[in-house]
């Protein structure tokens, strides 16, 4: 049995750390604006906004849809992307609730160390 570090931490922290590696890329986030903006949209429409190889765009794609922000459907031989909007709002409720935790109860007191001369 491997053991890897990340079981040593809960499921809300693992979950939230998924999220957030997702979100960490600006291209993603390009493309999940792009898909706010248009609400539906097919795949090859993305890659002439964003300003990536066709190929890029769909590893990002197939990385928001694996972490569930996104949905897509065939139609034939394109695939119409949207925004997942339950699991969206999922992921939205979860970050802005940690966030606020670590906002509300951060009351830092330290002194920085003098800088020796």
């Amino acid at each position: 049995m491997t053991y890897t570090k990340a079981t040593a931490f809960g499921e809300e922290q693992q979950e939230l750390a998924k999220m957030a590696k997702v979100l960490s890329h600006p291209a993603r986030i390009a493309i999940l604006q792009h898909l706010a903006r248009t609400q539906r949209c097919i795949s090859g429409d993305i890659a002439q906004e964003i300003p990536l190889s066709r190929t890029t765009v769909s590893q990002h794609l197939q990385e928001l849809k694996s972490a569930g922000l996104i949905k897509g459907e065939i139609d034939g031989l394109t695939v119409c992307y949207c925004i997942d909007k339950e699991q969206f709002t999922k992921a939205a409720a979860m970050m802005a609730t940690f966030l606020q935790q670590v906002a509300s109860s951060y009351d830092c007191d330290c002194q920085p160390n003098p800088i020796p001369a």
